[in-house]
């Protein structure tokens, strides 16, 4: 694939033109301005480019056969990731009962597993980005099956926080993984539309979890136990889908430039040290807007069920259709933004989103009647419209070699910052009892500590989508990643075979 032998010089005369060009192609639009450049163009860069794009049909045949199977199989997995993650949201009442534990001790069930995805993102994100998406893809399949399992099987409080940290572990990989797999190799065109749908898979898998829990959960004298057991099945699918799939064209790509130097592994991680050196202010931003996303949907999701059931006193089956016309709105939110993001921005996008939820919250946390679904219809609408466009929005941002580890940690992160929604909206809830339930169960107003976290939440996050960067548009591709071509210089000229490349003219005119 890549020839040892060189001419003289062919290094300095072939590679280094190649990454002053490939330097014009990575330019983002804001990444040359001084700091108070930029910030007097955060209103100007809002303005919408107005991209003509093709209809939703017409984008989605533009996907050849094997972007369709990378997106399905990034589709099926962050489905399912979502799915095991809300099995315990589904089950809160059923474990305290259990367990023996209060609802606020059960949902550092949640709050443990948001906080340790990220080392599982660090993990699986750095051998996705040096090894493939294949194998730490399946190996986090493996450890699902294995961890949702064993849930269904715990018997005290203490086993469950730790296999539910395990799980956290595992899922904290999957999410970069996914996206990486499923954008990669996308069309540019259809970007926003397939992000937008690529992140309803956490909308899906929470609607199916709604439909699962009311199916399994104490229809049987195993109680909650059999949610578990069968979120532990579909993982097998899977992962036989994933083994009959190559690695995506971009990753292989980038790999094949790497090994212009016969140490790829070398290059790897001194393109880590460059990324590192050079983008931890965009890398510092991404966590803290991943932050605030995530208390975003976390604050108005994980403890929801319990508002209906506690709260507001509603049936299973009232419980039931609620959820499942709130994760309806966000499947169609999700979707329609992400597409339309093409044309309107990023930016603009996500902003619509918040000021719609902003607009929403108040019959989303107070109606006290069946109307209240109207309400998490249009609610969970811009939550994950706001979502749609995150998966593009990072790829497009994040360091193409390092896309998944960026992406996947900056999410991760901003999940462990925001871990403790759920509890902390427990616990305040219990500072506003009402009225004891038919049966004595204590009765608390969660709807109004729920409106007053996503209150400052939308706010916060209003600002920091207003200040931030975007790089619509931008390709994945090795013409597309100076830092790749910076690494192969240094490690080139670290070894002193500056005269001798292992670089020749057919790897470059293939990838640049």
């Amino acid at each position: 694939m890549i020839s040892p032998k060189a001419d003289k010089d062919h290094y300095a005369t072939i590679l280094t033109p190649v990454a002053d060009d490939l330097q014009i192609h990575e330019r983002k639009p804001d990444s040359d301005m001084s700091p108070g450049e930029y910030l007097r163009t955060r209103v100007s860069t809002l303005k919408p480019p107005m991209t003509k794009v093709a209809n939703p049909i017409t984008l989605l045949k533009t996907l050849d056969k094997q972007q369709w199977y990378n997106f399905g199989i990034g589709f099926a997995a962050w489905t399912w990731d979502a799915f095991d993650f809300f099995t315990v949201s589904m089950t809160l009442s059923d474990l305290g009962k259990t367990f023996g534990k209060s609802n606020t001790d059960i949902t550092w069930g949640i709050s443990i597993t948001l906080m340790l995805r990220s080392i599982g993102a660090i993990i699986f994100g750095i051998l996705a980005d040096r090894y493939g998406r294949k194998w730490p893809f399946v190996v986090n399949n493996i450890l699902f099956i294995i961890l949702e399992l064993a849930t269904g099987f715990c018997n005290t409080f203490t086993e469950f926080m730790w296999v539910r940290g395990l799980y956290g572990i595992a899922m904290g990989g999957m999410w970069g993984n996914a996206a990486a797999t499923a954008l990669e190799d996308a069309p540019v065109e259809a970007r926003g539309l397939i992000s937008g749908i690529l992140q309803q898979g956490y909308a899906f898998g929470y609607l199916l979890a709604v439909v699962f829990a009311r199916a399994l959960v104490n229809t049987t004298s195993h109680g909650w136990r059999p949610l578990f057991w069968f979120g532990a099945c579909p993982p097998v699918l899977i992962i036989i889908a994933r083994l009959m799939m190559p690695e995506t064209k971009a990753f292989q790509e980038r790999q094949e430039l790497r090994a212009a130097t016969h140490n790829s592994g070398g290059t790897f991680v001194t393109e880590g040290k460059i990324v590192l050196k050079t983008k931890w202010p965009l890398l510092s931003y991404l966590v803290l807007l991943m932050a605030a996303m995530n208390f975003l949907s976390h604050g108005s999701q994980d403890l929801y069920p319990t508002f209906l059931k506690n709260t507001l006193q509603f049936n299973a089956d009232q419980v039931t259709v609620a959820q499942v016309v709130a994760n309806l709105g966000a499947i169609i939110g999700g979707t329609a933004v992400g597409y339309y993001s093409q044309t309107f921005g990023r930016r603009l996008s996500i902003l619509a989103c918040v000021v719609l939820c902003a607009c929403v919250l108040y019959p989303y946390c107070y109606t006290k009647s069946n109307n209240v679904m109207a309400a998490a219809f249009f609610t969970q609408f811009a939550v994950q419209g706001a979502w749609g466009v995150i998966p593009i929005h990072l790829m497009e941002l994040s360091p193409p070699s390092y896309s998944t580890f960026i992406s996947g940690t900056s999410y991760q992160l901003g999940n462990l910052i925001s871990s403790t929604a759920s509890t902390i909206e427990a616990s305040l809830s219990e500072v506003y009892p009402l009225p004891t339930a038919h049966g004595g169960a204590a009765r608390y107003d969660y709807g109004k500590v729920v409106a007053s976290l996503l209150a400052v939440v939308l706010a916060v996050l209003a600002v920091l989508v207003f200040l931030g960067p975007e790089a619509r548009g931008k390709e994945f591709d090795a013409a597309n990643n100076p830092d790749l071509v910076a690494a192969v210089r240094e490690v080139q000229q670290e070894e002193g075979k500056q005269s001798e490349t292992h670089m020749n003219e057919e790897v470059l005119e293939k990838h640049v």
